[in-house]
Parts: structure tokens; C-alpha cells; sequence
């Protein structure tokens, strides 16, 4: 590196990424030849994962060297003893390389520039040109989105999917879940697709994977308007086992999003075959509900994915889904949400 380079260092917790912190971060990119940013591990402030917040700065900004201060102070304030450990931390994470420009909004860029002997370069600090804060994000995203890239909002909601054999409600329960969370939810692309391409009855292997295909496309969009989670109807493995039953088998690429969606949806609902069966043209008749829905328990099972099972009514099934999604946190363990006591 040529002594003349400028190296720009910027810090903070992300907790989550908006449109001011993206301000500072660009600001740097244009003024600066190299950018550092340390990105620190606040489990006080958030419950996103740091390499969660990592990622949204290094999808967004390739270029920029992220460091992950995994053991950084938590302590904040205005003390000396305060400043000079964080001051300390910062070089000894920086191992030696030389800034020549520290970037923030806030009154540590004073002391940090100093410390650092860099120039203290101050972006927006009165908050015009982006009105926001993490704080007022973290307190409702949803209203908040404006100030959030779609790489960082569609980490804020929870994928919540609803499984089971046709004819067993999925439906009808993913958009009462919706109506009754004020939320948008994504229906089953497949039976669009299936009743606009169908001939015999039948699609062919490559139709299959284009269900999945467009059913993930579609969901990505309504992520974007969900508030806290998006309700979703069926996903990959159903239409993955579809193929097998009609085909034996099915695409390498419908059996890779089979196998992404085994990690994609943050809780998993499972409707029982307890509701009277509709016997539309569509369908494959009662025998073959009972048998599909074994299998579809049993590639869960086999995948371990942890599911619920849902029985009874609809509105039974609603004050069981409502009862898990109150104490359920998008970035707590399943087990830590199930044993939380009901409120």
C-alpha cells in the first residue's frame, strides 16, 4: 500500500443497517481509497447475530474490509476510562495499519480521530439528510422500512410456513394468520401454475422446478411489505415431492431448493388431516391425502426440521399457531421460545 493511500475507518453496531449508517459508509467509499469498517457484537442491544449485520455490509459494500469485534467493550459513555478503552481496542484490532480518516456521527469521533491521529470526519451528524436511528428502527421496522435496504428488512422477518397434504386447510389458515396479524402472506403458487399448464392433470419435471422457482421469487417480493413475518403457503420440498410422486424423481435444481428450504422458514406448521376432506377435480382423492401427508411428516422428520402439528378448526388452529408466534423470537433458539411461559 502506497503511504499516500487514504484509509478511511468507520465503527458501530448495525443493530440494524439503515440509510444513515449507509450514508456515512458510502461517503467513505467515495472519499477514501480503502475503507475499514468494525462492526462490534451487541447481543445487549440486539439479538441479531454479528455475522448476520456483517453480511448485510459486505453484500452491499464488497469492497469495504469488515472486521467482526466479537470481544469489543460494551461499556458505553463519555468517561475518560471509557474512551481510552475503546480507543485501545480499536488499535489493537487494527494491528498496526494507519487511518488517515475516522468516520462517524457521533461525539466519539473526536476523541477516536485523535487517538487514531486521523482526520475526524464527521457525516450528518445532526441526522438531515436520513431523520433515523437504530433505536427508532429496532422499535418498529415496519414503519420504518423506508430507511432499510431490502438485504436487511427481509432479515427482520420471520418466515413462518405452512405444510400438510391438500385439502388439510393450509390455505385458508395462512390468510386468517395474515388478516389476523396485519401482515402480508404469500399463497401457493403452485395451484395457480398447475391449473393454467396442466395437461392430464400433469406437469413435467421442468414445470415443477418452475413452480419453485417462481413461488421463491414471489415470496422475496412480499417480504418486503411483511410486517414482523409473512405468512407462507407450502414451499420446495412439497413441490420436490410432488416430482418424485408423478416422476420418481426431479431436477438437480428443484432438489436444491428442496434442500434450502429446509433452512429458510423460521417455524414450520404442519396441517392435520382432522378436517373433513374437499373432493375437487383437482385433487387425488381421500386415500391419497392420508398417504401424502405421512410422507410429507416423514421428510421432515428425515430433513430434522422441527414442526407443530395443527388440529381442530380453524379458529383452533389459529389460537394454537397465535399462542407459539407470541413468545417465538425470530433470533432465539425454537426450544428458549417453547419454554417461555405464555402471556
Amino acid at each position: 500500500m502506497s503511504e499516500h493511500n487514504r484509509t478511511g475507518l468507520t465503527l458501530g453496531k448495525f443493530a440494524p443497517l439503515h440509510a444513515g449508517h449507509q450514508f456515512m459508509i458510502e461517503t467513505a467509499i467515495q472519499e477514501m481509497d480503502e475503507v475499514i469498517l468494525v462492526i462490534y457484537d451487541c447481543p445487549e442491544t440486539t439479538d441479531i447475530p454479528l455475522p448476520v449485520r456483517a453480511n448485510w455490509i459486505r453484500t452491499l459494500y464488497p469492497q469495504v474490509h469488515v472486521i467482526e469485534a466479537w470481544d469489543g467493550p460494551v461499556e458505553i459513555g463519555d468517561t475518560p476510562a471509557i474512551k481510552r478503552m475503546h480507543e485501545a481496542y480499536i488499535l489493537q484490532k487494527l494491528e498496526g495499519r494507519k487511518i488517515t480518516h475516522f468516520y462517524s456521527s457521533e461525539f466519539y469521533g473526536d476523541h477516536m480521530s485523535a487517538a487514531l491521529g486521523a482526520v475526524n470526519r464527521q457525516v450528518d451528524p445532526d441526522r438531515n439528510t436520513f431523520p433515523v436511528s437504530g433505536t427508532q428502527v429496532r422499535g418498529n421496522p415496519f414503519d420504518n422500512r423506508k430507511f432499510l435496504s431490502p438485504v436487511v428488512y427481509k432479515d427482520l422477518i420471520a418466515k413462518v410456513v405452512f405444510l400438510g397434504a391438500p385439502s388439510t386447510g393450509k390455505s385458508t389458515l395462512t390468510a386468517h394468520m395474515a388478516k389476523q396479524m396485519r401482515t402480508s402472506w404469500m399463497a401457493e403458487y403452485g395451484r395457480e401454475y398447475w391449473e393454467k399448464h396442466q395437461v392430464d392433470r400433469r406437469l413435467s419435471l421442468e414445470q415443477l422446478e418452475e413452480i419453485a422457482e417462481g413461488h421463491l421469487e414471489r415470496e422475496e417480493l412480499l417480504i418486503k411489505e411483511a410486517r414482523d413475518v409473512l405468512f407462507v403457503d407450502t414451499n420446495a420440498i412439497t413441490t420436490y415431492m410432488f416430482s418424485h410422486y408423478y416422476h420418481g424423481t426431479a431436477t438437480p435444481r428443484l432438489t436444491q431448493l428442496a434442500v434450502d428450504a429446509a433452512s429458510r422458514y423460521d417455524l414450520v406448521f404442519v396441517c392435520d388431516t382432522d378436517i373433513p376432506y374437499d373432493d375437487t377435480w383437482d385433487r387425488s382423492g381421500e386415500v391419497q391425502r392420508f398417504v401424502f401427508q405421512k410422507q410429507i411428516i416423514a421428510d421432515l422428520k428425515m430433513r430434522q426440521i422441527p414442526y407443530f402439528l395443527l388440529q381442530g378448526t380453524l379458529e383452533e388452529r389459529a389460537v394454537q399457531v397465535s399462542k407459539i408466534m407470541r413468545t417465538y423470537h425470530k433470533y432465539h433458539s425454537l426450544s428458549e421460545c417453547i419454554m417461555k411461559p405464555n402471556r
